[in-house]
């Protein structure tokens, strides 16, 4: 079993943010693959279904971002899923929109959800699918960026972006992330030329 985590808060007010990108991705993950319903546990939302052969529990943590790890922890170790068998979906300021890096490991780089799964777990040795929200440009507007809505235009690059990640994410679990990342690069390319 793998756990797929998607990063967000919980407030519905704050549905649209742009920190809530992790639980858009998921919730469409979740959709397209037909995992069952979402129900309370672990103090978030858990959804379990099968992509690729292999079973997934995604879960969206109701914590809050700053406090993830407190949902993330103890469902992985219910399951007994070590590290390297959890990815998780989050914001990414450095990356322009609608664009996605997937690493394993390193450092959370300020981000407060990545902090806190790091502290809960004792290890940054997880898989993390990075989506690029872009950058205020500066520092002082950061806040106010990533807790603000996604703008009309941005659906433009954001919804096929979170299709391509639902279209590929067979990938994502067979461990083939190089290809998940060349996967998307290429729809989302294709899609946003009106090919």
């Amino acid at each position: 079993m793998r756990l797929w985590v998607g990063l967000g808060n919980p407030e519905p007010g704050m549905a649209r943010n742009r920190h809530n990108i992790g639980f858009m991705a998921l919730d469409v993950v979740a959709r397209r693959h037909g995992f069952g319903p979402w129900r309370q546990r672990f103090k978030g939302l858990v959804a379990d279904g099968q992509i690729g052969g292999e079973k997934i529990l995604a879960l969206k943590p109701m914590t809050y971002m700053n406090a993830s790890g407190e949902s993330v922890q103890p469902a992985a170790a219910f399951f007994k899923i070590p590290p390297p068998d959890i990815t998780v979906f989050h914001d990414e300021l450095d990356l322009a929109p609608g664009k996605l890096r997937v690493k394993r490991g390193g450092g959370a780089a300020g981000h407060n959800g990545l902090r806190s799964i790091d502290a809960q777990l004792g290890t940054p040795d997880y898989w993390r699918v990075r989506l690029g929200i872009g950058h205020p440009g500066d520092k002082q507007r950061v806040l106010s960026y990533v807790l603000g809505d996604f703008s009309r235009p941005d659906l433009d690059w954001l919804l096929p972006c979170l299709d391509a990640v639902a279209d590929e994410a067979a990938l994502l679990a067979t461990d083939k992330p190089e290809d998940f990342m060349s996967r998307v690069a290429h729809l989302t390319k294709d899609q946003k030329n009106g090919v």
